[in-house]
């Protein structure tokens, strides 16, 4: 029995727009404001330039495969079982991070209506509620859970279109200072690290190619063109942002502010609601994304059989779903996702270099093997990927680095234990 290929091309495009664009936009504008200032819009200029080439490199890559298991499986066809562990493992652990962090963050915005949803009570039933809701559109199947992703993706995008038409025609154009000095190195690199982070999510939904229709075709499409959606949206966001908003630096909530500014108090109503719609359509994504890439380390016996396990009607791995909901529950609970938040950026950088390195060695290992797209000019891309992925490790913050490694390690001491089960058991 295999899984459900439910996926169809513009599900996967609407995929790609809801993994990316996440409830971050609705604090961006301010804290790149807040580094760069008027250079916010040539750094997200440069961000997607270097994004697109890391887009680029991952079309081609991902149109040799056609499981389950996104970057995993390209490390593991490029450089062996333990590397592919360290990649599964990460993409795992952040899966989580990201989940239990926005769920609590929808908590905060949902109290905009009514506060008593902070109260310890009511947060637990509202936290514990969405998560099985969540669940049970997985469980019944890719296809439930793709008509939700895709009705969540075109509500998110609505509000955060509606703000940038209306506030084109509220500009102040005394307020883009193009006469200030560029921003200091550390700033601007800081700038472009945010953004980094905030254009990520595609790395992610590769990991279900196993669900999607003609993957070798369809994965390069969505990849370029959703990119090339969010990039464009993202910079017409900010220009909106810079030229309505007088306080942007200083400001929390900098869409919903601005759009109290042009749209009064209803403007403000609407975003926030755009902003838990935001949230989540991404939730959605999380939880179909994060449940398969247990699924996916199982087959290649590196997670125990038990998540491998198919339901006989929906096709879905219910054990890694139901397995991956109580982690994630547990850790939006307790607040144990802070510390694995802070390793995402990185853990996404250490994804991008890798896929870009097993893209030289799969065209060295399979020169002549057939494959839906070629990258012109490959190499290039591929080396480009992978200086300016060490480039932005380089200016991470060590105490992140850390944290990383730890994070390995822990991981690394999880498989050996299997491992070391298995053959026992055997």
């Amino acid at each position: 029995m295999e899984l459900k290929r439910g996926i169809k091309k513009w599900d996967l495009v609407l995929l790609m727009i809801n993994s990316t664009i996440g409830a971050g936009i609705f604090g961006l504008p301010s804290k790149i404001f807040g580094l760069s200032g008027i250079y916010s819009l040539p750094a997200l200029f440069l961000c997607g330039l270097i994004v697109f080439v890391l887009v680029l490199v991952f079309a081609e890559v991902s149109s040799r495969f056609k499981k389950t298991g996104g970057p995993y499986l390209y490390i593991l066809s490029s450089f062996g079982k333990i590397p592919a562990f360290v990649i599964g493992w990460l993409i795992l652990i952040t899966r989580v991070a990201t989940y239990a962090a926005l769920i609590n963050l929808m908590v905060t915005y949902i109290s905009y209506f009514n506060p008593v949803f902070l109260e310890p009570v009511y947060s637990f039933s509202l936290i514990t509620g969405i998560t099985l809701f969540f669940t049970w559109i997985n469980y019944l199947g890719v296809k439930s859970s793709t008509i939700l992703n895709n009705t969540l993706a075109i509500a998110k995008i609505v509000p955060l279109l509606v703000f940038v038409l209306v506030g084109l025609f509220y500009m102040d154009l005394n307020l883009i200072d193009t006469d200030q000095p560029p921003p200091e190195p550390g700033d601007f690199m800081s700038t472009i690290l945010i953004l980094i982070f905030a254009f990520t999510g595609f790395e992610a939904v590769v990991v279900n190619t196993g669900e999607m229709e003609n993957p070798k075709k369809n994965i390069p499409f969505a990849l370029m063109l959703s990119i090339a959606f969010v990039a464009v949206f993202y910079a017409l966001i900010q220009f909106v942002s810079i030229g309505t908003l007088p306080d942007l630096a200083s400001s929390e909530t900098p869409i919903t502010d601005a759009a109290q500014i042009f749209m009064g108090s209803p403007g403000a109503i609407f975003i926030t609601l755009g902003a838990v719609i935001s949230i989540g359509g991404t939730l959605n994504a999380v939880m179909l994304i994060g449940s398969r890439l247990p699924f996916a380390l199982s087959e290649e016996k590196q997670f125990p059989e038990l998540f491998a396990r198919l339901h006989p009607k929906y096709r879905t791995p219910v054990y890694s779903l139901f397995i991956f909901t109580a982690v994630t529950l547990i850790a939006s609970l307790t607040g144990s996702f802070i510390y694995a938040v802070s390793i995402s950026v990185i853990s996404k950088v250490l994804i991008f270099l890798m896929v870009c390195a097993a893209m030289i060695k799969l065209r060295k290992k399979h020169p002549r093997k057939k494959i839906f797209f070629k990258l012109p000019y490959g190499y290039l891309f591929a080396i480009t990927g992978i200086l300016s992925s060490i480039g932005l490790l380089y200016s991470s913050k060590l105490s992140e680095l850390v944290d990383v490694l730890i994070t390995i390690g822990i991981g690394m001491l999880l498989y050996a234990l299997y491992k070391i089960l298995s053959r026992k058991k055997t």
